[in-house]
């Protein structure tokens, strides 16, 4: 009976999903001992690294998971840490046979890849991609993030990854793996991170970086950080064509492009020019999103802060013989979507009735209405 019981404890704990690499950690050779006696389940289990952000969730879950196996009463939990030829096998595993450092999201590879660019800065764009990606999760999609933005990082904050004190969750490192925080169900990678800090865990200083440094900001971003099979990854560009918008076309030349524009044509004919530029990198421009459009106020009239017509004009400027590029949604301003990214709390969760969160929504749907393409590429099947 013991027998059968500490596999029934087995089976049940190798089922608890570790929180930040979001796989069993049965799978992941994380579970250790397991013995039943009388009522009590004695469970071991390894985690990766010491000081795991995660060990009390894993340790909880584990309970709960040995304690719901009939006849257990009672779980001696014993908690120890991989080694580091264990670890380094895992790493190995989490890689799926890549060498280290080699960059996952070429142009074999199965994740729909987005660069959400705009041509000048202050048009919402980072608002609108994380809203986009959280609506995405929402749908079931498995998202990732990471902020290209390197001189104006803001997607922590407005997914709420900054605490009250200021500080920002690290990645967690196992050897030269790097695991992303997660927000709404997106892993998110942000140069955020790993900003010296100062009283109260609060960022110093800015980012005083040129051409090759963003380039391996970017570069380290795709190759060291462990997203796991993803369905799309968004990366919310700086504004402008400069050294990262050249970087990022080198690295993703299988890379989608997302642009986005105000109405107003100060905005809007700059915006053409992201479009322009990611085309000549061999990137493929699938749409517009003309953010801050007008707003109907309470008495229904409707209010064109910026003016009207933008976002057509650039989807029309982008389209050409081979190619239509649509407008895929206009956001209207919004009060309530920039008080939620105040408050760390993307619209399309707080407010999804609202009409800027109907509009992101609206994208969403659009991309994921155009799954991860198999046809031409590469599949990591291995003869038996």
């Amino acid at each position: 009976m013991s027998d059968d019981a500490a596999d029934a404890v087995r089976r049940a704990v190798s089922a608890v999903i570790d929180p930040e690499l979001r796989r069993p950690i049965g799978e992941l050779d994380m579970v250790r001992q397991i013995a039943v006696q009388g009522a009590v389940a004695h469970v071991g289990i390894a985690l990766t690294i010491v000081g795991c952000p995660a060990a009390d969730r894993i340790s909880s879950d584990v309970r709960a998971a040995a304690s719901a196996v009939a006849g257990i009463a009672d779980v001696a939990l014993e908690v120890g840490v991989m080694s580091p030829q264990e670890r380094q096998a895992l790493t190995e595993r989490l890689r799926g046979g890549r060498a280290a450092r080699e960059m996952p999201f070429g142009p074999g590879t199965l994740t729909r890849v987005i660069a959400v660019t705009s041509g000048k800065g202050g048009v919402g764009k980072s608002s609108v991609t994380a809203n986009l990606a959280v609506a995405l999760a929402a749908r079931g999609l498995a998202v990732g993030l990471i902020d290209a933005d390197v001189h104006g990082f803001s997607i922590p904050p407005l997914l709420g990854l900054v605490a009250p004190d200021g500080s920002v969750p690290q990645p967690t490192r196992i050897d030269d793996l790097m695991l992303p925080p997660v927000a709404h169900g997106v892993k998110v990678i942000s140069i955020g991170m790993f900003l010296r800090r100062g009283p109260n865990d609060a960022p110093l200083g800015a980012v005083a970086w040129r051409g090759p440094m963003l380039h391996r900001t970017v570069q380290q971003f795709l190759t060291d950080v462990y997203f796991g099979d993803l369905d799309v990854l968004l990366l919310d560009m700086p504004p402008g064509t400069g050294d990262m918008a050249i970087s990022v076309g080198q690295l993703l030349p299988n890379a989608d492009v997302l642009v986005v524009t105000t109405p107003q044509a100060a905005a809007s004919d700059v915006a053409v020019r992201s479009g322009l530029v990611a085309r000549q990198t061999g990137q493929r421009v699938i749409g517009v999103v003309e953010n801050m459009a007008a707003m109907t106020l309470p008495d229904g009239s409707s209010f064109a802060l910026f003016g009207a017509g933008g976002g057509a004009a650039v989807a029309a400027a982008l389209t050409d013989a081979e190619t239509s590029v649509p407008l895929l949604a206009s956001v209207p301003l919004s009060p309530t979507l920039r008080a939620d990214a105040d408050a760390g709390v993307p619209a399309v969760v707080a407010h999804p009735e609202d009409p800027a969160s109907v509009a992101i929504g609206r994208v969403a749907a659009a991309i994921a209405r155009e799954p991860r393409g198999l046809s031409g590429r590469p599949l990591p099947l291995r003869p038996g």
